[in-house]
């Protein structure tokens, strides 16, 4: 063998032997932190299309989910539900039941008799509770601001719950992104030396349209990664209305273990049942139209022209009874609100606690997926490197080196994916048990 002919032929051996260690070097580190490629803005696209997000090392999770907490549109449904709160409070605080009304009266016989008789009268009327009334009322406002508060309580989960999950599909959407790149820069380093050995003869030129078929196939796949990232990064913006995101936002793993009593959501839903408790009561104590109501007016009146005027004053008293008939239709729509919320309740329970099932299996599943993940990517890079020794010596071709490649950029891409999954099953484990970042 010429001197020539030896270098050509063992330059490609060398560099088949330090590639697998390049490239294992690169993907051994899973995006897991917040920390994005360094290429966001400046490695170049193939698409033009780019949502560019921003490392913020001063926002943590809890700010960020606080951030988005504000602008989150479910944030005007707690604040009617605490203005209708003071609302039921100020009339739980009034010292009367309901609107006081003026009636004022003037009669003469001008039109009849005229004999100069005339009468005047004026009466003001007003509404009082009823026995037990005013204190259902005032329950009722108690128990609507606790409600409001706890369905704020509630809300903030939904949004943790939201921006975790957004995080970590960027986090996903990231690792596959810079694994499609590796696949493809190994790829185009093949398509070299492949080309450069169908023009020494050393392979045929089906070799070469094979090669470069598969170059094209990493870089439909590359394409495929930019557009999930740019999706991803384009749900977080439109959820958070920001385009900064935490420099790290992974999360230690709850130690709670079963769903406690104060989970966010069953506190909200056990208010909601003891607000429609407290308007049984309401209901019961209270009839729209037939409330007790006193009168207290004046009177002035004469007989006919030159006598004098009578004055006198009244009082007057309306106590209604038996109307227990016609209140039954409202008190039987307030239990029906209520065993509706008590219903609600039982379906939640049954989801949270099918939720913590499956987080705690997810966990389970990826610990185990992640110890042979990675046992998997140690014997692909050690079979790649055999595998392209062997096709560098002629004894596999081209086919079944491109086979082994994709297998092992496979399982490297898979270990890689599993401790990213790993950390976003802690965080919705967090997210199962009620525990905010």
């Amino acid at each position: 063998m010429t001197l020539p002919r030896h270098i050509t032929c063992c330059l490609p051996l060398l560099w088949l032997a330090v590639a697998p260690c390049h490239a294992e070097g690169i993907a051994d580190q899973p995006i897991i932190s917040g920390q994005t490629d360094k290429a966001e803005g400046s490695e170049t696209l193939t698409i033009e299309h780019l949502d560019p997000v921003e490392i913020d090392p001063m926002m943590t999770l809890p700010l960020l989910v606080e951030q988005t907490l504000e602008k989150y549109p479910d944030r005007l449904i707690n604040e009617a539900l605490l203005r209708e709160a003071d609302a039921l409070q100020e009339r739980g605080d009034s010292w009367l039941a309901g609107s006081t009304a003026l009636a004022l009266d003037y009669a003469d016989d001008r039109v009849a008799s005229d004999q100069g008789s005339r009468e005047a009268s004026a009466n003001l009327e007003f509404t009082i509770w009823n026995w037990g009334q005013r204190s259902a009322a005032q329950n009722v406002a108690e128990q609507a601001h606790f409600s409001a508060l706890k369905q704020s309580a509630a809300v903030k989960l939904e949004v943790a719950r939201l921006v975790r999950e957004a995080l970590w599909d960027m986090a996903l959407a990231e690792n596959r992104l810079r694994q499609a790149r590796i696949n493809r820069e190994l790829s185009a380093q093949l398509l070299a030396k492949v080309q450069r050995r169908v023009e020494l003869g050393d392979l045929p030129r089906a070799d070469l349209l094979l090669m470069e078929s598969d170059h094209l196939q990493t870089q439909t796949l590359l394409t495929q990664a930019e557009a999930e990232l740019m999706h991803s990064r384009k749900s977080y913006a439109s959820l958070t209305q920001t385009t900064h995101i935490p420099g790290n936002y992974q999360e230690p793993l709850s130690a709670i273990q079963a769903i406690p009593p104060d989970h966010p959501l069953l506190e909200a839903i056990n208010a909601m049942v003891a607000r429609k408790q407290a308007g049984i009561e309401w209901t019961k104590t209270t009839d729209s139209i037939n409330q007790p109501k006193v009168s207290i007016g004046a009177k002035t009146s004469r007989d006919q022209r030159g006598m004098d005027d009578m004055q006198s004053a009244n009082i007057g008293v309306v106590i209604p009874f038996g109307h227990g008939t016609y209140d039954a239709p409202e008190i039987a729509a307030a239990q029906l609100e209520l065993n509706q919320t008590l219903a609600q309740r039982e379906h939640l329970m049954r989801v949270l606690e099918k939720n913590l099932h499956e987080a705690e299996h997810g966990l389970e599943v990826t610990r185990a997926e992640l110890t042979i993940a990675k046992q998997m990517k140690d014997i692909a890079e050690q079979h790649l490197k055999m595998m392209q020794i062997s096709f560098e010596s002629g004894e596999i071709n081209l086919l079944d080196l491109l086979k082994i490649q994709a297998r092992s950029m496979e399982a490297i891409r898979n270990a890689n994916e599993q401790e990213v999954k790993l950390q976003r099953n802690i965080a919705l484990y967090n997210q199962a048990v009620g525990v905010l970042p």
